[in-house]
């Protein structure tokens, strides 16, 4: 069973990404405050689940959420910054659109950059371990699965709606193929 939260007696959010891996497409960040009473038995790192119940989680979290906020930083952002500070600048722009201010930040990972004045603690597979981190986890990743599949309608050469930009021999082959679209990462080894 997941922790609810690493601080009792404070307001904390916490904050994962989806996409760091892929070869197109953005990084995504989600941020999350659940009430203290917040209980799931369903609730666990975004990997460890199927589409299925991501779906009924992310509806649950939504539902249930003091405030959430979802971010996308896209292929020109994740060039500029590279991807690690991209997936930061994503959790950064995700806390800062929360509807409370957190008094700390539980950050999935082992490297954030501080945000504001709000301290932080990075826990490494923090997606397994606490509630709020694997609601941010949901959200990251079901919220850019869905974009992803908005841009295999668009763009259908790459498989997208399957591998969701993640670099599998197929997307790669396809890329091979096709060449590249303006949602791949060119910063990225493609072949």
């Amino acid at each position: 069973m997941l922790l609810p939260y690493i601080n009792s007696n404070q307001t904390e959010c916490g904050t994962d990404e989806a996409g760091r891996g892929c070869l197109a497409g953005p990084v995504t960040a989600a941020a999350v405050i659940l009430p203290k009473d917040y209980y799931s038995n369903l609730l666990n790192d975004s990997k460890k689940l199927s589409i299925k119940k991501r779906e009924l989680l992310r509806k649950d979290i939504e539902n249930n959420a003091i405030t959430y906020s979802v971010t996308h930083v896209d292929t020109l952002e994740i060039l500029e910054h590279n991807i690690l500070g991209a997936a930061i600048l994503a959790m950064h722009r995700s806390i800062e659109k929360l509807k409370l201010k957190p008094d700390h930040i539980a950050v999935d990972g082992n490297y954030f950059k501080p945000y504001l004045d709000i301290p932080h603690s990075c826990v490494i597979k923090g997606d397994g371990k606490y509630l709020h981190i694997a609601a941010a986890s949901i959200l990251a990743k079901t919220y850019r699965d869905e974009l992803m599949f908005d841009l295999h309608q668009k763009h259908p050469l790459y498989d997208w709606d399957k591998n969701k930009g993640y670099p599998t021999k197929k997307h790669r082959e396809y890329i091979e193929k096709h060449g590249i679209s303006k949602h791949h990462r060119t910063g990225f080894k493609l072949l």
